[in-house]
């Protein structure tokens, strides 16, 4: 597939919470408002649109998490309880949110001693809590870092992207989901030279939402 175009994103393998609805039908498309600080999606996805196996990332590129890093740092992060769990640990310089269903769930198995990390148990209270971080943080962008479910339940409130496309068909059990993109707009493609440790090549490319712009 020609590296100026997004891959063909395949039908999401990772289905949304029994009885929550994706964002396109259940909320009204993003208001791109200048007194709310904008929800930015980060991701790797692979040409097959795959995003992990369901422990982590079927990849090992250290210039890719270095390029997370760097993005995020100074951000509230956004993230499934999976997620967090398969990272281990609070990310310094960061405020994480993590979104669980599971009332039970003990931030302590992932570094919840720091005071950085964060529970929500509904999804609009942890938007709000995002927008009250990012504020006290001053920082340009809450980060939406994973996993499936919460990308296919909050791909609609997104007004930037950063993804980063991996060239290789991996295998796992999570894709990124379906997106139309004539909704957004490229403004940026990178293509460094992998290090020696890189699995893989790889783009960094960055979109915002068409509707934003034209406000």
């Amino acid at each position: 597939m020609p590296a100026s175009h997004p891959p063909r994103i395949d039908e999401a393998m990772d289905k949304q919470p029994h009885g929550q609805e994706s964002a396109g039908k259940a909320w009204p498309d993003v208001c791109c408002s200048p007194a709310r600080t904008p929800l930015a999606i980060v991701a790797a996805i692979a040409e097959n649109g795959v995003i992990g196996d369901g422990r982590g990332l079927p990849w090992h590129l250290p210039s890719d998490l270095k390029h997370f890093r760097g993005i995020t740092m100074g951000k509230p992060l956004l993230m499934g309880r999976k997620t967090f769990e398969s990272i281990g640990c609070a990310l310094p310089g960061r405020e994480t949110i993590v979104v669980t269903r599971d009332r039970a769930f003990d931030s302590s198995r992932g570094g919840g001693h720091s005071k950085a990390i964060h529970v929500a148990h509904e999804l609009e209270a942890a938007l709000a809590l995002a927008q009250d971080l990012a504020r006290a943080m001053g920082a340009e962008e809450v980060i939406l870092a994973g996993g499936g479910n919460l990308y296919e339940s909050l791909i609609g409130y997104a007004e930037r992207m950063h993804l980063t496309f991996v060239d290789v068909a991996a295998r796992g059990t999570v894709s990124f989901p379906e997106i139309d993109w004539s909704n957004w707009l490229e403004v940026n493609r990178v293509r460094p030279r992998p290090s020696a440790r890189d699995d893989a090549t790889f783009a960094f490319v960055d979109f915002d939402r068409r509707h934003c712009l034209s406000l």
